[in-house]
């Protein structure tokens, strides 16, 4: 294994110390250390979330430069990708009020990896590996932004029924519905050849 997909192997790696850190309650889990109710768990949650979300910048940029792409990394990368956001979207449903992800939102999402994972999985069997394209890559950052936000209890905008995070989170949606149908529509003829 390489060094690119190490990196990617490390970053499924931080998602089950991102869920504890979530998930447990420690005696010092819910102390409040920011203005916005922001708590120990959240802020180290976030931080983790942030590390491993880099790691997809530098696995990537380290594979291009030294000419390290395999097909194992097209692999591993945007399953990566789709497990640290799931698991993270997840753990949002279950925090309070207002640092809350609509359930419908995820589901949304959620769906989304799953299909196109289904399609991966079919043209694979054709031996063509597809590697996430730029449309991609905007939505996996718009949903890292939009969690980001989230864990970091963004301030609300006061002139508004909603915060940035809630914004970032609808822009996050849209390029997950949009990318996925574009994911289906070039590759549709896969579809019209099978029996």
């Amino acid at each position: 294994m390489n060094v690119p997909n190490k990196i990617t192997v490390s970053r499924i790696c931080l998602i089950p110390l991102f869920m504890i850190i979530m998930l447990v309650p420690f005696d010092w889990s819910g102390d409040v250390i920011g203005p916005n109710g922001l708590t120990i768990s959240h802020l180290l949650g976030a931080i983790i979330f942030i590390v491993a979300s880099a790691t997809d910048w530098i696995d990537g940029h380290y594979a291009r430069k030294y000419n390290l792409v395999t097909n194992l990394g097209k692999f591993l990368d945007p399953l990566a990708d789709k497990l640290l956001v799931s698991a993270a979207l997840i753990v949002l449903i279950e925090v309070p009020e207002p640092y809350r992800v609509a359930s419908w939102m995820v589901i949304i999402i959620i769906s989304r990896e799953f299909a196109v994972t289904g399609l991966r999985l079919i043209l694979a069997g054709t031996g063509e590996v597809v590697a996430a394209n730029m449309l991609g890559k905007i939505k996996t950052w718009t949903q890292i932004v939009a969690i980001s936000a989230y864990l970091l209890h963004d301030v609300p905008l006061h002139w508004l029924p909603f915060s940035v995070a809630d914004v970032a989170m609808w822009i996050a949606v849209i390029f997950t519905v949009f990318s996925g149908w574009d994911y289906f529509w070039k590759n549709r003829t896969v579809f019209a050849n099978s029996k």
